[in-house]
């Protein structure tokens, strides 16, 4: 590559702004911000805390001898925007507009674009972005259907994290990932499990509120008629139910703690229930492996772990005693988004991608 293009990443979580800077794909600056709860609390909604994580990246910048007039490019991570296909796609009007309202709910992921977008805009020939957004919706039509026509299955997932992973292995197989067909589970705070079929991801559990695996602090799917009978009890409010399902679900539920680092070496220790949970958590992940199985109709080239909780050796080694029969399991541990963002960004660049537009 000739040219020398500088990039700068936001990935703002729910806590902390995790912010990077490379040069085309070398890591020049990595930095994750904390944000003390009482900070944010005073912040009536989401795009209220705009000003607040701006000024504190444009601060570390500055501490970091980063001139903002060098940036060729500022990508953040996508939010809930309307449901997308894949790609990289340039912050426009329409989707700062979309992102402002937050009709699809609240979540730090809105900032990203938002952010992006007004750093890039004092920079002569910079240009903002977003990457395959949480929304990216590639469902086959079957896949869409709940069972009843008052609720449809929705693609909310670890978009990102996922296709980004894929594409590392294609390109350790010195294939193209829209070539192959694969299982990514992403195992993390929420845990998403999707069947890509030639670089389209055809199906996925909803991993944000409620279906799939449990997770730390999510309950995946549960019981619908117990479900239903808890709403109408009397006992908790809607806002109280919405909790359980996210963020006080999953592991936080039964062992009061939502660090899976804790609960796998209570396992290990011999702490029988610890173990017990951890087994089901890791049974359910398998499950959900196979049923993306029957989606790509057996046709599947790997079954790919990735996120924090595929360090646990455990876990991958229950799964892969379930699932290991369907196709070879490859595990890439953690995870590199700010990585996946800048290189989205480079492609964009130099030409090497399509950007998309949002409408």
């Amino acid at each position: 590559m000739d040219c020398c293009y500088r990039i700068l990443a936001i990935n703002p979580g729910s806590t902390s702004t995790k912010i990077a800077v490379f040069e085309n794909d070398k890591s020049l600056f990595l930095k994750t911000l904390r944000h003390k709860t009482e900070a944010l609390e005073k912040y009536q909604n989401v795009a209220d805390e705009f000003e607040f994580r701006k000024d504190i990246i444009l601060e570390e910048l500055k501490s970091a001898e980063i001139e903002i007039d060098s940036l060729h490019a500022v990508v953040g991570r996508g939010g809930l925007i309307k449901p997308v296909e894949g790609g990289c796609y340039s912050v426009n009007n329409k989707m700062l507009k979309d992102l402002k309202k937050a009709e699809r709910g609240e979540h730090a992921s809105n900032l990203g674009a938002l952010i992006a977008y007004d750093i890039a805009k004092d920079v002569k020939g910079a240009k903002a972005f977003i990457a395959d957004p949480v929304v990216v919706d590639e469902l086959q039509d079957v896949a869409r259907f709940s069972g009843h026509p008052k609720f449809e299955r929705k693609s909310i997932f670890h978009a990102l994290n996922q296709k980004a992973i894929a594409r590392v292995h294609a390109r350790s197989m010195n294939k193209r990932y829209n070539d192959l067909n694969f299982i990514v589970a992403h195992l993390g705070g929420g845990i998403s499990v999707g069947a890509h079929q030639k670089g389209r991801v055809i199906d996925v559990n909803n991993a944000l509120d409620g279906e799939g695996p449990f997770s730390p602090e999510r309950t995946g799917t549960l019981p619908a008629g117990d479900l239903a009978n808890l709403c109408f009890s009397g006992d908790y409010t809607l806002d109280e139910v919405k909790k359980m399902i996210k963020g006080k679900g999953g592991l936080v539920a039964y062992l009061d703690t939502n660090d899976a680092y804790t609960v796998e070496k209570a396992a290990q220790n011999g702490d029988k229930k610890a173990q017990l949970i951890q087994n089901a958590m890791c049974y359910q992940i398998g499950k959900a492996v196979g049923e993306m199985s029957a989606a790509l109709k057996g046709e599947v080239d790997a079954i790919i772990l990735t996120g924090g909780i595929a360090h646990n050796k455990d876990l991958v080694n229950y799964v892969r005693d379930m699932v290991g029969f369907i196709a070879p399991l490859v595990v890439y541990a953690g995870e590199d988004e700010m990585k996946a963002l800048a290189t989205n960004a480079l492609y964009a660049l130099v030409g090497d991608i399509e950007v998309k537009e949002y409408k």
